[in-house]
């Protein structure tokens, strides 16, 4: 049996030249590219050296892309598991965005540091600043309801000024208006404004700037509605401040003598605003805790609230009259407004929406339950993206009214406006 002995190979010294060039261009570059990945894996806040993808050699991709798809594949895994933060974990999350930067490179946390971990402290950082966002619109709503509500100690001052002038000074209980000019109050060819309020200073400056506005201030006539408490005070200003060549009568509602089939009308509204308020406010989260301080306000509890809805029995001999709002200061004749066409129509006001297209204040979803199939129904014409109008000055036709019976038709929609 032969044995074949296997030859030597033997290199020739000329191939080392060529193989030392090749290893010399290709650890650079390979010392380079190790680099580049350690260099990524740290930007991605990953110590591991497991997170250096060899796959990712010698081709590269955008880490920060990277970095969003893990992000995104573990908020999804979050939200998809339903689980919740804990009352603890929130109340210890980060301040702010610096404080969780500062937290995730923290010794501490870098050595246990995960994607699920950074999407879970921002996620309880978020929540938290989104409740001290909500705490603070709640925090100024009240305030901002305090001072709406509350009485300058200059106006209650004058209110008691005012009860005491008309119960010591016989000038501050005169006739309002005086006796020869009483005929003007249920004159058709005067220009009447009225005022329904509690609020002595503001109905002064309202009277006062309508008067210095006109042309023809003689051709004026305002009639004030108050309430029994305000009554005395509100009629001692005026009797002490006279509006002449207008012409001005106080009334309190304690002095119309209605029916009780009025009277019945005007507690059946106070009952349906109450009621369908209050489910309103139960059914529609939007500004829920504004629509509660609302319904919280003293005025809500005045009659003097509710009676824009019953103008007809405020001023049964009236065929038009002009309602202004009692922080209203007119600038302009109101003539024009006076002598508006409506056209058949009920009521004249100021429009809320802008050129753009969108509502200056609120829209009519704000005021009714669009919820209700009636009000949602195509065939009405109203939509809840539909401007409200501005209660500030208007002008009433109440021919119109008292033919169309808008007060019955406003607590039948009052009454569908319950959830």
């Amino acid at each position: 049996m032969k044995v074949v002995k296997g030859t030597n190979r033997r290199y020739p010294y000329r191939s080392l030249i060529p193989t030392a060039l090749l290893l010399g261009i290709l650890l650079p570059f390979v010392f380079i590219r190790s680099a580049f990945l350690a260099l990524e894996a740290g930007a991605t806040l990953c110590p591991s050296i497991s997170c250096v993808q060899w796959t990712r050699f010698l081709w590269g991709s955008d880490p920060s892309l990277d970095l969003m798809k893990e992000l995104r594949r573990a908020y999804m895994d979050e939200t998809m598991g339903g689980s919740h933060i804990d009352p603890a974990n929130l109340e210890a999350a980060p301040e702010s965005l610096d404080d969780l930067i500062v937290e995730m490179g923290s010794s501490s946390s870098y050595e246990h540091f995960d994607i699920k971990m950074f999407v879970l402290k921002t996620k309880a950082m978020l929540l938290k600043m989104d409740q001290k966002v909500q705490t603070a619109k709640l925090r100024a709503l009240y305030y901002r309801r305090l001072a709406s509500i509350g009485i300058p100690k200059s106006m209650h001052c004058l209110n008691l000024r005012m009860a005491e002038e008309y119960s010591v000074n016989a000038a501050g209980r005169s006739s309002l208006p005086p006796p020869e000019y009483a005929s003007r109050l249920t004159n058709s060819l005067y220009l009447h404004i009225a005022l329904i309020t509690d609020n002595v200073l503001a109905a002064a400056v309202a009277v006062s700037s309508t008067l210095k506005s006109s042309a023809n201030p003689s051709k004026i006539v305002f009639h004030i509605v108050t309430d029994k408490k305000t009554y005395n005070s509100m009629h001692a200003w005026f009797a002490l401040h006279p509006t002449f060549p207008g012409i001005l009568e106080v009334k309190g509602l304690h002095q119309f003598d209605w029916p009780p089939r009025v009277n019945a009308l005007i507690m059946r509204t106070v009952d349906e605003i109450h009621k369908s308020s209050f489910n309103f406010d139960v059914y529609n989260g939007i500004d829920k805790e504004y629509r509660r301080l609302e319904a919280l306000k003293p005025s809500t509890l005045s009659i003097l609230n509710y009676m824009k809805i019953h103008l007809p029995q405020l001023f049964p001999k009236l065929d038009r009259v002009i309602v202004l709002d009692d922080d209203v200061v007119v600038r302009k004749e109101l003539n024009g407004l006076w002598d508006l066409n409506l056209k058949g129509n009920v009521v004249g006001a100021v429009g809320l929406q802008e050129s753009d297209g969108f509502c200056g204040e609120r829209e009519l979803g704000d005021y009714l339950n669009y919820s209700n199939p009636i009000l949602s129904s195509p065939s009405l014409g109203i939509h809840r993206n539909q401007c409200a109008w501005s209660w500030g000055v208007n002008v009433f036709d109440l021919k119109a009214w008292r033919r169309t019976d808008i007060t019955q038709t406003y607590q039948f929609w009052l009454r569908k406006a319950k959830p």
